[in-house]
């Protein structure tokens, strides 16, 4: 991170070093930048929520409407300068964070054609905006190493629950398809009280009645609960282990400034 600048002034290229400065790393004024992103991403989840407010009035729709072409405007600027910093500008334009933040700016079509109604859906797209505030967290990075990691075992994981709710609604259209037809009436049907129940959420519209239901509903809860923490002891023992994670421009720096 620090080669090129030990003599006081950084000899990085312009790409390297915009690059540590979008992602918040080097310097304290990079995190600065870092952390105004931040605020603006808050603050754009806060206009998103009061321009759902009904009957608001024309001022403050107005002046929520400027903020919105703003935001725009500087998460428009954002994407472009990632994507020219980027080592491999095609490989972060199809890369996740990549989709994330072009999907962050596309609504910003709906202001070029406000009379195409169909694009008003893109609005929902701003909510991805969100999902911004995960990239510039380097944890993020030891939660990736800890799923790739364990992959075999989450997969695992997933076969098993996979049974587990077939069986859950089996057993359970057994038990309880004569008692409530309306609600137990074929295993299809069945299979939305297995999920609700095998991960412990029971909603609760629908629910055993007879005595084999209820002790095989007890059954099922109980190994739901070990099947939901199996993932979670999984991630766990990975991210003990996940060592700390490294910038992927911090090699880039390296060769561009040997060059």
């Amino acid at each position: 991170m620090t080669h090129g600048i030990a003599s006081g002034r950084d000899t990085r290229p312009l790409r390297v070093r915009l690059d540590d400065l979008l992602d918040g790393e080097g310097s304290s004024w990079a995190r600065h930048v870092a952390t105004t992103l931040y605020l603006l991403i808050l603050l754009s989840a806060l206009v998103i929520t009061v321009q759902s407010i009904p009957d608001l009035p024309p001022a403050l729709h107005g002046a929520l409407m400027g903020l919105e072409v703003l935001l725009l405007g500087i998460f428009t600027l954002e994407y472009a300068l990632r994507l020219w910093s980027a080592p491999d500008r095609l490989r972060y334009a199809t890369s996740f964070w990549g989709v994330i933040d072009l999907m962050a700016i596309l609504p910003a079509l709906l202001f070029l054609l406000p009379d195409a109604q169909v694009l008003r859906t893109l609005r929902v797209m701003r909510v991805f905006r969100m999902l911004k505030l995960l990239r510039m967290r380097r944890a993020l990075a030891r939660i990736e190493y800890a799923i790739a990691s364990s992959r075999d075992e989450l997969i695992l994981a997933v076969f098993m629950a996979a049974i587990m709710l077939f069986i859950a609604a089996v057993g359970i259209y057994q038990f309880e398809h004569k008692a409530q037809p309306e609600a137990f009436g074929s295993i299809p049907e069945a299979l939305w009280w297995a999920l609700a129940t095998l991960t412990t959420v029971g909603y609760g519209d629908v629910y055993p009645i007879t005595l084999g239901g209820r002790i095989f509903t007890a059954f099922v809860l109980l190994i739901g609960l070990g099947i939901v923490a199996i993932p979670a002891g999984v991630i766990t023992s990975a991210l003990m282990s996940a060592p700390e994670p490294t910038k992927p421009t911090d090699q880039r720096s390296d060769n561009g400034s040997s060059q």
